[in-house]
């Protein structure tokens, strides 16, 4: 039997922790309510400004679930529903016509989705598993049977499990650490709880 010992929600400038309210920014604009986000966590990272705005999501998210975490035998699985697309629109705009065509390794560099547990293992200092999964909704029995699979396994010794959207002016992300002990039994009913409340 594996556990959830922590959960987190992020959306409308608001921080949960396990269902508690932790903060709540000032700002109502994404790029600066991100930032503030980001500042409240006290961390010195300059890359952080340069990222796209799902791995800066991601990042945040990951600031206040790892915050804490010695063990790096720590396993990602994130998810979303539509990859990297805010980044691959902006891409695009730079190689549509001849007359403007100015791509920038800048933007292409995130143009897949898994840079984000690229960004996030960088951070931290994680050489485990990751996988990135895109589907139409958050995929609970595989992220809890291959969560499962990696602690059984003994490829980690947790894995921190993501759904993290960001598209245009719509974001939310939810996330949440898998281990032997915690505060929720790790099952379909309270993984679908934690990403859809």
């Amino acid at each position: 039997m594996y556990y959830i010992s922590k959960y987190l929600k992020i959306s409308e400038g608001k921080v949960w922790l396990n269902g508690q309210l932790q903060f709540q920014s000032t700002q109502e604009d994404w790029s600066e309510m991100i930032k503030e986000l980001f500042k409240n966590r006290s961390v010195s990272y300059p890359k952080f400004y340069k990222m796209d705005d799902l791995c800066k999501l991601a990042f945040v998210g990951s600031e206040w679930m790892l915050a804490d975490e010695s063990d790096k035998e720590i396993a990602l699985l994130f998810s979303n529903s539509e990859a990297s697309l805010e980044t691959d629109l902006r891409h695009q705009e730079t190689i549509q016509t001849e007359e403007n065509f100015f791509p920038s390794p800048a933007v292409f560099v995130y143009t897949l989705p898994n840079i984000t547990i690229g960004e996030v293992s960088i951070r931290h200092q994680l050489q485990t598993e990751s996988c990135f999964f895109v589907s139409d909704e958050f995929p609970v029995e595989t992220m809890e049977s291959y969560a499962n699979y990696l602690l059984k396994t003994q490829k980690a010794n947790k894995v921190f499990c993501a759904w993290i959207h960001k598209l245009q002016n719509s974001y939310e992300a939810q996330f949440y650490m898998v281990e032997k002990e915690g505060i929720l039994e790790h099952n379909s009913k309270n993984i679908t709880k934690i990403v859809r409340e």
